[in-house]
């Protein structure tokens, strides 16, 4: 089984449980992959956050069996909705209208049909990357928990980002760095989901630096140049539509790296290091 046909397993499986609790680790699991990066992945090959997806696809069914003569207190309970007015709120972000004005006969409602992945021609640009094995990796920072729901991290990093600047942790970073640049990491295994803004180095420090051993792995590393955040979103998106489909990679269990070179927003140095192992070695 190819990596297309194990994310549209892993659809179908979501798909079932839309009436019922979602359990995206099982999900992600058939995608052979974590929760994390089955959420990340999902956005940028959909063009649409997981949690978006999830609620088109609730909302679509549930005008259906409105329109059928349901009533609005069991449709809502049946899409996992204990709140009329929660219910209510999701319908019209969806469909412009009300449960209840949804059915009248004639009512203008929205359809969004599963998703379905396939296999595309791209790849025009070529992206340039190399193989490495690295670690152990010993890293000084800090860190701040990373939300279950990936829209709400894209504000809680650039956020900690801020604060790190504005509590003058980057200096002291700077000034302990053996690697001539500054990372972010996102640590997302099992339970706990960390993003870690620090440096490898050697040296003991104290708090609030804190430290964070990486396992050795092979890391697939993506060199990019631009502007922040838009430069670093757009070569992560090239890496999981493009590069990762087609590699004869998987998702390692590791933590995902951007390495920054530069200071300058405006004119990032970066590379992205994703770990990968063969996808022989699942099998």
């Amino acid at each position: 089984m190819d990596w297309i046909d194990k994310w549209n397993e892993a659809l179908e499986m979501l798909e079932k449980s839309l009436t019922a609790e979602i359990s995206l680790d099982d999900i992600a699991r058939t995608a052979c992959c974590t929760t994390f990066h089955f959420q990340r992945m999902f956005s940028y090959l959909a063009d649409m956050p997981l949690s978006e997806y999830i609620r088109r696809r609730k909302m679509t069914k549930a005008a259906f069996d409105l329109q059928r003569g349901a009533k609005v207190i069991d449709v809502a309970l049946k899409y996992g909705y204990r709140s009329p007015t929660a219910f209510t709120r999701a319908f019209q972000s969806i469909h412009g209208i009300t449960p209840s004005q949804a059915k009248a006969k004639g009512a203008p409602l929205k359809a969004f049909p599963p998703i379905r992945f396939q296999m595309t021609v791209k790849g025009v640009t070529a992206l340039d990357y190399r193989m490495e094995a690295k670690g152990p990796l010993r890293i000084a920072g800090i860190y701040t928990p990373l939300e279950k729901d990936m829209e709400k991290n894209f504000q809680t990093v650039p956020a900690f980002w801020q604060k790190a600047a504005a509590d003058n942790i980057l200096p002291k970073l700077i000034s302990i760095m053996e690697m001539p640049a500054v990372l972010g990491i996102s640590a997302c295994q099992e339970e706990e989901w960390k993003y870690w803004i620090g440096v490898c180095t050697s040296k003991e420090v104290e708090p609030p630096l804190e430290m964070l051993e990486l396992p050795a792995a092979t890391w697939a590393i993506f060199p990019g140049t631009g502007p922040m955040p838009k430069a670093c979103q757009e070569l992560e998106k090239r890496i999981f539509t493009e590069w990762l489909p087609n590699s004869g990679y998987e998702y390692g269990k590791g933590a995902d790296i951007e390495v920054y070179y530069n200071a300058d927003p405006a004119d990032s140095v970066f590379e992205i290091w994703i770990p990968v192992v063969k996808k022989a070695e699942h099998i």
